[in-house]
């Protein structure tokens, strides 16, 4: 019934972005045809129908079939009620960005008057201006389909979650484990009540039991019984949250599922600080593996973050390359030493790399001492939440030009070229120094976690004031969010934030 229900929405959502594109390519040559009246105003109507007859036509006819295609190849027809909203807007956007690169491919090579320009008297009264035009529809076209279809598919998305409160549209499922693993499967299902998943009831990961109730759900019987459980008490899945005490019962509960003709989703006994959005499962000779400790930005994610490094570092060098004279004259002028310093720093992988700064310091800072916070840990042993080797805020080794740099982060601005050389990304975790990272390593659960990206010039923890002499709790906390939630965008809008409010911070050190 499931099935027959996703065919229709899958026809239905097709309709309905063939019926958005075709609305996104009228308003385009619409606003086109506007902008060539008003240029080259009453050039004769046989334009007018040539116009109308080998550029409307070929545009739309071609648009909705390569946008649909490029759809499905995003998976964007596919039943994904464990999908969140931001998720499929970026796959939106990839798909209609390709939709449009490939319709100016196809309408190139099929030779037409929307992309070569208009022939014979046509040509002579528009010359070479029908590009800049072509140019102006297609740029208009990239901006509104990813709008609109994402408002599309949002607007969708509400309908549906409308009938699921009411009973409609809902896909019944049963867990197989009441333990710690199947309870918190349980509750994140109920938080995210907008997939339609209901929990019907749990099967004990045991073989019998006397437990009648699991977070208010009946459970009924063990994996002993399963086959007449299901028998009597269908569903549309089940859910395996068996804990690895009892991973021996695993094969012999998928040998009872085949019988059904049930969707089986098993949710592997991992801790919560090794699940990451890169975890995935690959297959070696029919062997299953499943990795949990990848970098996020790996494959097609990591060309696209180089790209985005590499374009930001070099526009950003240009753009500050006064400022950084200028900073590097008054560094000259605040006493002896180099206008650069390297430090040795930790970045992806445990890889040690030279970073560089503007100098903020006396010359032989490292010789004088700096001041200590402590804190005592859960498990009694006292934890620098502040190491001594961070520079504190009334630190007598910055200069007084130092401080200034210090406090809006101009200082941190050589480290453009650390970028430029792949040791560094504009976002990722702030690198520490070999010897901390051996200390907190040691002391804080999940901290080589970091390293799974490279370390960058701001981060997410720093958008978020985690800056200078700050708690590494916290900071650690907004470090690993944001290796968890990595993609380009996120990127893309940390470092919008930092324009606004990374820059100059009460901590900066």
């Amino acid at each position: 019934m499931l099935k027959q229900r996703h065919q229709i929405f899958v026809v239905l959502l097709a309709c309905m972005d063939a019926l958005v594109v075709a609305s996104a390519c009228g308003v385009a040559w619409a606003a086109r045809r506007v902008v060539v009246e008003k240029y080259w105003p009453n050039k004769g109507e046989s334009w007018s129908t040539q116009w109308e007859s080998y550029v409307k036509g070929p545009f739309v006819l071609f648009a909705i079939p390569i946008t649909l295609a490029c759809f499905w190849l995003f998976n964007l027809y596919r039943p994904r009620r464990d999908q969140s909203l931001l998720s499929e807007t970026a796959q939106i956007i990839k798909a209609a960005a390709m939709s449009v690169a490939l319709l100016v491919l196809t309408l190139w090579l099929a030779g037409n008057d929307f992309v070569d320009g208009p022939k014979g008297a046509a040509a002579g009264q528009l010359g070479g201006h029908v590009f800049e035009a072509a140019r102006f529809q297609f740029g208009l076209l990239l901006l509104l389909m990813p709008v609109a279809l994402s408002v599309e598919r949002a607007g969708f998305r509400l309908a549906l979650r409308q009938l699921r409160r009411r009973g409609w549209n809902q896909r019944h499922v049963a867990i197989v484990g009441t333990g710690r693993l199947g309870q918190i499967a349980c509750r994140t299902l109920e938080r995210n009540s907008w997939t339609g998943i209901n929990v019907a009831y749990f099967v004990s990961h045991h073989e019998h039991t006397s437990r009648e109730l699991c977070l208010g759900r009946p459970v009924r019987g063990g994996v002993g019984a399963m086959t007449e459980t299901l028998e009597d008490y269908p569903v549309d899945a089940v859910y395996l949250a068996i804990p690895t005490s009892r991973a021996s019962a695993v094969p012999g509960v998928l040998r009872t599922l085949e019988r059904f003709p049930f969707d089986v989703k098993i949710i592997p006994d991992v801790p919560p600080r090794y699940a990451t959005q890169a975890m995935s499962v690959s297959e070696l000779d029919g062997m299953p593996i499943l990795s949990c400790r990848e970098s996020p930005a790996a494959g097609l994610g990591g060309v696209s973050k180089r790209v985005l490094d590499v374009v930001g570092a070099m526009a950003a060098i240009v753009v500050l390359s006064p400022v950084m004279l200028l900073v590097a004259g008054l560094v000259r002028l605040s006493g002896p030493g180099p206008v650069v310093f390297k430090q040795r720093r930790v970045s992806l992988g445990g890889q040690q790399f030279d970073i560089y700064k503007f100098r903020s310091m006396v010359t032989l800072a490292d010789e004088v001492q700096a001041t200590t916070q402590d804190r005592e840990g859960r498990d009694g042993r006292i934890r620098r939440e502040v190491p001594s080797e961070w520079t504190q805020r009334d630190d007598g080794r910055i200069t007084p030009i130092g401080r200034f740099l210090r406090r809006t982060s101009l200082d941190e601005l050589p480290q453009l070229f650390n970028v430029l050389r792949g040791e560094m990304s504009l976002v990722g975790p702030r690198p520490e120094r070999p010897e901390l990272i051996a200390r907190f390593r040691e002391d804080w659960r999940g901290y080589m976690l970091r390293t799974h990206v490279k370390a960058g010039m701001t981060g997410w923890a720093q958008v978020n004031g985690m800056r200078g002499p700050t708690s590494l709790r916290k900071r650690l906390q907004y470090d690993l969010f944001y290796i968890r939630h990595w993609s380009i965008w996120f990127d893309v809008r940390i470092l919008w934030l930092t324009l606004f409010r990374g820059f100059v911070h009460e901590n900066a050190r």
